[in-house]
């Protein structure tokens, strides 16, 4: 016979519901277990008694899956309420920032001399006021600026000058320990052609015989000189000389 079925209604009887309660929870249990294998799930099972008993089951620790379970639930909840937030936050600095993009251009074109129709007296004095105090500015700024320039051309300068003494001491010091003299001529040497070093040296040798012979006068000594090869007889008084 098979089994028949059940009525699903609370149990009077006390001890019957402790039963049934013991085996359906066993039973329970078992299901989530195999639930948690066969899929490769993550289950878990609390269960409370009449007595207020607890019962469960966790297949990879109940505070982690508890934790899990509420940061999804919370993260559900506040994800939304952040999302309407944010956009109504977005839309009302996207119409304050084009409101203030709109005053800007119309200052600027103001202050160049544009789209001034509307506009007060006072309204035009402050717009020339404030034109006024800004060429004020730049003409100070310019100023700083030239200034700058100029002491950083005279810094340059001042090096420059600085450099230029020590290198003229440098010099000064290389000219003492290396003194040069103003009378001190280079030496040139120049060869001397052999022909004629001979004949200016036979010519010397005649001039000495005639002044010998003029000197001494009655003397009968003669002096015999030989001419070199290639000094050729140059008079009748030189060849009595040598007769």
């Amino acid at each position: 016979m098979g089994r028949g079925k059940i009525e699903i209604k609370r149990i009077d009887n006390a001890s019957s519901r402790q039963v049934t309660f013991s085996k359906r929870r066993t039973g329970l249990f078992k299901k989530a277990q195999e639930l948690s294998i066969l899929c490769d799930s993550e289950v878990a099972v609390i269960v409370f008694s009449n007595t207020g008993k607890l019962f469960e089951f966790s297949s990879s620790g109940m505070m982690r899956t508890l934790s899990r379970y509420n940061k999804c639930l919370g993260s559900t909840d506040a994800t939304a309420v952040a999302e309407i937030k944010t956009q109504k936050e977005d839309s009302k600095m996207v119409d304050i920032l084009r409101e203030e993009i709109s005053k800007l251009e119309s200052k600027q074109l103001q202050i160049l001399g544009k789209d001034l129709t509307g506009l007060g007296i006072k309204e035009l004095q402050n717009i020339e006021q404030q034109l006024s105090e800004g060429l004020l500015s730049v003409k100070a700024r310019k100023e700083e600026l030239l200034m700058e320039q100029l002491e950083q051309s005279r810094v340059q300068e001042q090096r420059v000058m600085l450099e230029n003494e020590t290198l003229r001491r440098q010099v000064e010091e290389l000219r003492c320990l290396f003194p040069q003299s103003e009378t001190m001529v280079p030496f040139q040497y120049q060869r001397p052609e052999r022909k004629n070093t001979f004949v200016n040296t036979g010519a010397r040798c005649l001039n000495l015989a005639n002044n010998c012979g003029n000197e001494k006068g009655s003397s009968d000594t003669v002096f015999h000189f030989g001419l070199p090869a290639g000094v050729q007889e140059e008079g009748p008084q030189e060849r009595n000389l040598f007769k």
